[in-house]
Order: structure tokens, then sequence, then C-alpha cells
């Protein structure tokens, strides 16, 4: 009876259902470490790892990262197998990359993983947020092995099967594969492992300034002769910015030895630094050029011990 006058009297009813989801992983430590995408686990109520021996095993989540879109689970199991990780410094585009998981694997009554071959496509691939509808994800490795639904957080592995990256996502117009999938580089998902397994979280970095672009109008206002680059705003007086010198009104011009015009060009140079490494900076300071060095610390009030 959908009448106005009853429904005021009668709030709609409400209900709860158990959402089932599934992903892939990998297992990097004897300890039972594995690795995975952050969304293949957000909002996770209960989590559970099956392994290509058909066991099943209880998995909670040792921390997350959403700026990364990675997580690491910790498993209690016996003979656990684990995968060897590699490094990407020295990929060359069209060299062999596989990629391993289970791609709707919710069909199949099968724990043993699928594996799709292919090439390495590109390296330091740059996706914007609204290519990828999550973040914004820096040096993305891109194959064209087939990734489908199920294959996030899985590895994909070069030719002599070391761990080169986590498989994450794929451009697509109807949910397979078109030959464009990206994976989170191993060095990233090594640096969110090693902060989890010993603070228990991804320290949040912190360099103690505000940066704004430097437009064409705000250049003659500030009296620069054209555009470019950064200008820092803000200085925290206590922040490790104002440790290194670096000055209200500075133009940042190159970011450890990259030219940077905007602050999409700032972020890709810093991307994966974390708490403890150094970030130098090329300022102009009137008509004066200055090398500074900025030692990263934690963002103030966010210490604590790993759990």
């Amino acid at each position: 009876f959908r009448d106005p006058f009853f429904e005021q009297f009668f709030p709609p009813l409400t209900y709860r259902e158990r959402v089932s989801g599934l992903g892939s992983g990998v297992i990097v430590d004897r300890d039972g470490l594995v690795l995975t995408n952050e969304h293949v686990v957000r909002d996770a109520e209960d989590v559970r790892v099956t392994l290509p021996d058909g066991r099943q095993l209880k998995a909670r989540i040792m921390g997350q990262s959403p700026v990364y879109d990675l997580a690491v689970l910790k498993v209690d199991g016996r003979d656990l197998p684990t995968a060897e990780l590699g490094r990407t410094g020295d990929l060359v585009v069209g060299e062999w990359a596989i990629a391993i998981g289970n791609p709707f694997g919710f069909l199949l009554e099968d724990p043993q993983p699928s594996v799709t071959a292919g090439v390495i496509s590109a390296t330091r691939r740059d996706i914007k947020s609204d290519a990828s509808g999550r973040g914004v994800y820096k040096h993305m490795i891109q194959t064209d092995a087939a990734i489908n639904p199920g294959n996030s957080g899985g590895p994909l592995v070069n030719s002599e099967g070391k761990v080169i990256g986590i498989n994450t996502f794929i451009f697509t117009r109807g949910g397979g594969s078109l030959g464009m999938g990206f994976a989170i580089p191993i060095e990233v998902a090594k640096k969110v492992l090693d902060e989890i397994r010993t603070y228990g979280r991804v320290r949040q970095a912190w360099l103690g300034m505000q940066v704004q672009e430097l437009t064409a109008e705000l250049a003659e206002r500030l009296g620069f002769s054209d555009a470019g680059g950064l200008v820092v705003s803000r200085v925290d007086a206590d922040g490790p910015a104002a440790a290194a010198g670096v000055q209200r009104g500075d133009r940042i011009r190159e970011v450890n030895g990259e030219k940077v015009d905007d602050a999409e060009d700032a972020q890709a140079s810093i991307y994966g630094a974390g708490v403890g490494d150094v970030i130098t900076l090329e300022l102009e300071r009137g008509r004066r050029r200055l090398t500074v060095k900025i030692t990263l610390v934690e963002v103030p009030g966010r210490g604590g011990r790993a759990p």
C-alpha cells in the first residue's frame, strides 16, 4: 500500500546482508605474511586465505594503506609456500611477465591458481584518479598478461618466478581484460611490508611545509619573471623543512633531481618516500639557487607501537 500518508507512520524496512568478496594474494614470509591489495580486504569483517593445497586459514589484517592500495595479512600454518621477491629496476619492456591469481574464482571449485603470460608493456606508468576510479597510482608496471576480476592482489612475476609487482587493476569496457593491466612495483610493496611488520602501520611522512603551483598570476604578484614550479606558502616552525632552511616564498624548481612544474610532478618525484628518507630540493630565492636536504619525519601525533 504505497500511500504517502501511511508511510509517515511506518518507517521503511532495513536489512543487512553478508556480502562476500574475493581476491588473490601472495605469501612472502614463512611467518605467514601475505601481501594483497587494500581494496580486496577493505571493510572486511572476516578474512580467509585458501592455499593451493586446499587448506583454508583464518587471517587477520596486520595493517593496510589506502594510499598505496596495499595490505598485509597474517595467517598461521605449517609448511607455508613462500614467493621470492625480485626487483623492478632492471625490467625491460618486452620481457616476459606472468600474472598469478584466481580470476573469477567464485565460479570454480578448484583452489589451484590460474596463470596467464604476457610481456612488460611499459614501466613507471602514472595513472590518474579518473582512470583508475580509486586514487592516484605512480610508477605502475603495465602488462598485457590477462588480469581479470579476482586477480587483484596476486603476484606479477618475471621469467625467473620472482615477484616484481602486485596486480591491482585493469582498463576494461565490460569487465574483461583488454590487455592493459597494471601492477604496483614490488619495491613499493616491500616498503609497506617493512613498515607494517615493524610499526603495525604505514607511518605518514611529513615535510613540515605547504606549497602551491606558481601560476602566471601568482608569479607576477610575487615578482617572478616566469611561471612554473612550486612556491612555498607555509613553513611549520618545528618541522623538518624549517630545520633544513626552507623559507616561505621559496620557489621549488626540482625535487630529487627531477624538474617540477606542478603538484603532480612533485608528488611523483617523492612517491614511495617514507619516514627517515631524505628529499633534495632545488630552490630559487631571489636571484640565488639553493640546494637543501629534508629528512622526512612522522606526522606529529601519529606515533605508537606496533600491536
